[in-house]
């Protein structure tokens, strides 16, 4: 997949109006298993209370299911379990969501597809949630302050 986001980078550096029209093909089995791989494994469950052990004991068929599903357009991401968190220094709370486990495969799969392409729309100077190694003074968005 590296290949694969490097020229979607170079396509998105090269023309900024290029529109994107067909990229889901990049959320397949690799690419799935690559994420899970990846993952985590002391997260938090979501609703349906698997976890990256759990859904790693049948990865293989897991992952081609999920894929399945995509392809048919059957795939729809679940509820996000909410949990109230303690803010440091006071006794308030702040809500945080935790997704299913298999949502949060393709919410990396697709980051790392967006990345691939905003990623150039940023001057080297901006920050937020950016890539390791990209940590700068203020947000730049093509060259505009805001």
């Amino acid at each position: 997949m590296e290949t694969q986001l490097a020229r979607i980078a170079e396509r998105a550096r090269e023309n900024p109006k290029y529109k994107f029209m067909t990229l889901i093909h990049l959320i397949n089995e690799d690419t799935l298993s690559a994420a899970h791989n990846q993952m985590a494994a002391r997260k938090a469950p979501g609703v349906d209370g698997v976890t990256r052990k759990d859904y790693g004991e049948n990865l293989e068929e897991n992952i081609k299911n999920l894929v399945s599903r995509m392809k048919k357009q059957a795939y729809k991401p679940q509820e996000v379990r909410r949990v109230r968190i303690p803010k440091p220094g006071t006794d308030k709370t702040r809500p945080l969501g935790i997704p299913a486990y298999e949502d949060k495969l393709v919410q990396a799969v697709a980051a790392q597809i967006l990345n691939a392409i905003y990623e150039q729309d940023f001057m080297g100077f901006s920050y937020g949630f950016r890539p390791q190694g990209k940590s700068p003074a203020f947000i730049g968005w093509r060259g505009k302050k805001g």
